[in-house]
């Protein structure tokens, strides 16, 4: 992308060092406070003018070297840009200069820029703790991508890379952090005290970050040495709360150094804090050697919490620490190439975890979880790149998405499993020494991997970073031989010439009983070829799905597969099962086959395959929602499939039970409980009436979502109520989480309305609003009542949820999509017709080409699906 299609601050001056004070913050209620900015200044030509950023700020004064005060000061509100002009020019070029702000802001409740976090104290707090109503508060920053502006100005465009200083006043009885070790304090005025920070490696604004509140930590350190010390790594929370961050630490102290070792560089800072924020927009943010974090992405409480955060934590503790080197030390060039950063994080964040915990098998989850994810929203003709043109930086928001993060590292799994990993990883650690404390390009990864590899990265990846969508593999069979062809897939089936232009590199990875050619290793780089000599006998393309495509096997072909299915690993089940629910969809195949394919599997064991063959069948039964025959003869088709798995792993979890058999028995008890498996449904009621009663025991942790849910779904006002009190009195760490995905499993009209304004209240916070409202939206029953709902209360929706942009895309993009109807779709067209959707307007666009697909589907395989139901005796 061209420099001049960027909309970039002037290039006259450049940053070269910030020196920032915070002081005078008001915590008594206003939340105001005040700032003084140095910035050292490379003038690169004569200017009379400086244009920098700022948003949400008021500059009370400005002036450079030699006292010269600048005469206007000029906003541009929707550029979020000031210009401070000054009587004569700053300095003749080339030269240094040095740019004095004083300004006010204030430390919003937004979850952007330097904002205040709400949160309930489990001990009592130190005295001077603000509280905003009945809560007490914490406050911390969050930047990426374009929100350092909020909180000083600054040249706040990646590439502008600079060294910080910061200080803050705070109150004595109170911890302030930043990036860097803290190097003094002072006492101040009023019983406050003014922290100082050492100066940091030059780096980007964004990753600028600073915190204060009622602090307390556990630390640990890398068993690595670093300059000859080993790196101390503390994991901070409110008081209280600290000895739930005790996994987090471990992971964090063993990742620091793993990464150290395989990108050949160590860890740059003197220190690594881990900051649990009550109010966190996304899971995490990798401020350099300060990373924030939402509670349950840091925290966990061997006692109280699912196990399946566990691996969350474990996850995106490893995902923010890979940024410290692939983001941080070494930075995209602009925005539209943030999959540089996203893309290769996610990756490295499951090997990491992968390497830490080889048996939670994380593969098959991320070929289960995250590829599926990429493939359901690359499918439509909404999708984008992986690399994006971006002009504007406030444009960026809508794409940390599931391209960027998953189609990004599903397209580097697909290269390192074609290279190598230690090859891909040797490349890696080239691009980072030749780049640290720059920035780069795409292109400077692939030349770093080409020689590397010997091979041309770029020729053969390019079409997957730089064109939109995926191939589908159709095989047909002759007698010896196999052919196979490469189209576009889009989920509505309707693939017009001018959509299937590219041609992708597809790396065949065959699988036969013989392995007895070339095809393995093979990529198809043509639109059609024949392959000869293959053992027809029993084959798979795409082992362990490597490849981020789908395939289409002839009708028998996939009935053979089915039959001889324990000759697959998890990774191709999964796979084989994805591929035949989406073709479905698409109308390339049938739901006939997908169900026939999938009555196999009852015997199964795997969590990764049950998990992609339930979801795969739950969006069927959303699709056909509106046909209660059908609906009727799913369920028991659900039911009888789930069953014998279900009473074989049971309630009870066995002392030192490997992590897997525990999550795959929350899945089957949740599925067989949601589908009205009756023992199951009886024994949930018995536990929820005896864990009511105050036998807390009677629920493991693990397994609260799936009673809680099944108890609402069977159990009307009075269940419902229950989950609702227990979100208001819980104190596990993912408890208001679980309460919530549980209430939005209400069956009654009334409570669904009840429940919606319980959660547009102050009861729920900003960051929780889409998980309720994404669990109504998955519960057929009730999701028309959902987008009622929105539109009879748009004013107070649209208010609440606009306070964070980022809340308002992932909200609309998840509480839409479910529905199968025409008309609803334009019903949704016509509503955001008139509104003002910037900053989710993208969002809106897949919601409905996704909708679009489900009800092309819903119109053509409805009376077959009815048909084959009953033709097996399901109805």
């Amino acid at each position: 992308m061209a420099t001049s299609d960027r909309d970039v601050l002037p290039d006259s001056v450049k940053p070269i060092h910030y020196a920032l004070d915070l002081f005078d913050l008001e915590l008594g209620g206003g939340f105001s406070f005040g700032g003084r900015v140095k910035i050292e200044l490379d003038v690169l030509n004569p200017v009379k003018e400086i244009t920098l950023n700022a948003h949400q700020l008021s500059i009370v004064s400005a002036e450079v070297s030699g006292g010269k005060t600048a005469s206007s000061i000029m906003y541009d509100e929707k550029s979020q840009r000031v210009t401070l002009t000054f009587p004569e020019e700053v300095t003749s070029a080339p030269h240094k200069a040095v740019l004095q702000i004083q300004y006010k802001g204030t430390m919003n409740n937004s979850m952007a820029g330097f904002y205040r976090s709400r949160y309930k104290p489990v001990v009592t707090p130190a005295k001077s703790v603000a509280t905003d109503g009945e809560s007490h508060c914490m406050f911390s920053t969050q930047f990426e991508t374009a929100d350092a502006r909020r909180a000083f100005p600054c040249f706040d465009e990646p590439n502008l890379k600079a060294t910080f200083e910061v200080s803050i006043e705070i109150p004595e009885d109170q911890i302030a952090l930043s990036n860097t070790p803290e190097k003094a304090v002072k006492t101040s005025k009023n019983g406050r005290k003014v922290v100082s920070f050492e100066r940091t490696p030059r780096m980007s604004t964004y990753l600028v970050a600073w915190a204060f509140g009622d602090f307390e930590y556990v630390e640990d350190f890398t068993r690595r040495t670093y300059n000859g010390k080993n790196i101390p790594v503390r994991v901070y929370t409110t008081r209280g709360l600290k000895e739930h961050g005790r996994f987090a630490l471990e992971n964090c102290h063993r990742i620091v150094d793993y990464f150290s070792k395989i990108f050949k560089i160590d860890y740059p800072l003197p220190k690594i804090d881990l900051l649990a924020v009550h109010e966190f927009s996304h899971n995490a943010m990798e401020n350099w050697g300060l990373i924030t974090y939402r509670t349950t992405a840091v925290l966990f409480d061997e006692q109280q919490s699912d196990a399946k955060y566990k691996n969350r934590v474990a996850y995106v503790v490893a995902h923010e620490l890979a940024h410290q080197w692939f983001g941080n030390l070494v930075t995209m060039d602009w925005w539209n190439e943030l999959w540089l950063n996203e893309g290769f994080a996610t990756w490295v964040g499951w090997l990491a975890v992968d390497h830490l915990y080889p048996d939670h098998q994380v593969w098959q989850t991320f070929v289960q979880e995250a590829m599926q994810t990429a493939f359901s929203l690359d499918s439509l003709r909404a999708s984008h790149a992986v690399e994006v043109p971006v002009k504007d930086a406030l444009e960026v928001e809508q794409i940390f998405d599931a391209i960027s993060y998953l189609k990004g590292s599903s397209a580097i799994r697909m290269l390192s499993g074609h290279i190598g990993i230690d090859i891909f990883l040797e490349g890696v650690a080239a691009y980072l020494e030749l780049h640290k404390y720059g920035n780069a390009t795409t292109d400077d990864l692939w030349a770093a991997l080409s020689e590397a590899s010997g091979k041309n990265v770029k020729e053969f990846m390019d079409p997957w970073i730089r064109k939109i969508g995926f191939p589908v593999l159709t095989v047909a069979e002759e007698p010896g031989q196999i052919g196979v062809r490469q189209s576009r897939f889009l989920s509505t089936g309707d693939v017009k010439p001018e959509d299937d232009k590219v041609l992708w590199w597809v790396p065949l990875g065959l699988k036969t009983n013989v392995q007895s050619t070339g095809a393995a290793t093979a990529a198809l780089t043509v639109k059609e070829e024949t392959l000869r000599n293959i053992d027809e006998t029993f084959y798979k393309f795409n082992t362990d799905q490597a490849g981020f495509y789908r395939t289409n096997y002839p009708p028998a072909r996939l009935e053979t597969i089915g039959v001889e299915r324990h000759k697959l690993s998890p990774e191709d089940k999964v796979g084989l099962v994805a591929d035949a629910a989406a073709l479905a969809v698409a109308g390339q195949a049938t739901t006939a086959g997908f169900l026939s394919l999938v009555e196999k599997f009852k015997d199964e064991s795997n969590k990764a395959v049950w998990s992609q063959i339930i979801s795969s069948l739950e969006n069927i039964r959303s699709i056909f929602a509106d046909n209660k025959a059908l609906v009727t003869g799913l369920r028991v088709f659900t039911v009888r499939l789930v069953a014998p798995a279900t009473e074989k792993i049971g309630w009870e979890f066995a002392p030192n039970e490997d992590y897997l058999t525990g999550q795959l028995r929350a899945l089957l008890l949740s599925t067989a409980g949601s589908a009205g498996h009756e023992k199951t449904v009886a024994e949930a009621q018995d536990r929820f009436e005896a864990y009511q009663s105050g036998e807390r025991s009677a629920i493991h942790p693990s397994l609260r979502r799936a009673v809680f849910s099944i108890v609402i779904h069977e159990g009307g006002e009075p269940a419902y109520k229950a989950v609702q009190e227990e979100y208001l009195t819980t104190t596990s760490i993912d408890g208001k989480e679980t309460c919530l995905i549980a209430l939005g499993k209400v069956q009654i009209t009334d409570l669904v309305n009840s429940f919606l304004d319980f959660q547009f209240s102050d009861k729920v916070a900003i960051q929780d609003l889409h998980t309720g409202s994404i669990s109504l939206a998955e519960n057929s029953k009730v999701r028309n009542e959902l987008w009622k709902y929105i539109k009879e209360n748009w004013t107070a929706v649209h208010k609440k949820l606009s306070a964070n942009i980022s809340t308002t895309n992932n909200y609309f993009k998840k509480t839409l999509s479910k529905f199968a109807s025409h008309e609803i779709e334009k019903d949704i067209a016509a509503f955001f017709k008139d509104k003002d959707t910037k900053g989710y307007d993208r969002g809106i666009i897949e919601v409905l080409d996704t909708v679009r697909a489900n009800a092309s589907y819903k119109e053509r395989d409805e009376q077959l699906v009815l048909e084959w139901l009953e033709a097996h005796g399901y109805t």
